[in-house]
């Protein structure tokens, strides 16, 4: 395998370091650029399992505004967001639509679920 160097920028705090790593496909030979041990573990994580939390909006029939906020309630498998994002918009609901309220359970067999990020009351006829 081929020792690799890149650029990373770790979005685990708000410093946003950029990190200068190289690895040998998952594995990690050097980091630096990192003001903290969490830009460790995230290139790690990101060199095996790259994840990204998902906020996008849903339809809502019925309601006060014609989309409700939604997002991942944890960070989705990165290369599955455009088949998530499909997913989603083939879905719309009912109004009302409470705060945290599941709207795909389970999303695409990953045990994680798109919920509502805010109330949308019916529209007040």
């Amino acid at each position: 395998m081929t020792e690799i160097t890149e650029n990373l920028i770790c979005i685990t705090c708000p410093m946003g370091c950029t990190l200068e790593v190289t690895h040998e496909g998952s594995t990690v030979l050097n980091v630096t650029g990192n003001t903290c041990n969490r830009g460790l573990a995230y290139v790690q994580r990101e060199l095996t399992d790259p994840r990204r939390m998902v906020a996008t909006t849903v339809r809502v029939r019925g309601g006060q505004h014609p989309l409700v906020p939604v997002y991942t309630r944890e960070p989705f498998p990165k290369p599955r967001i455009s088949e998530l994002l499909e997913e989603i918009r083939k879905v719309d609901v009912e109004a009302p639509v409470t705060m945290a309220q599941v709207i795909i359970e389970d999303a695409l067999g990953t045990g994680i679920d798109v919920v509502a990020s805010r109330d949308m009351p019916r529209q007040s006829q």
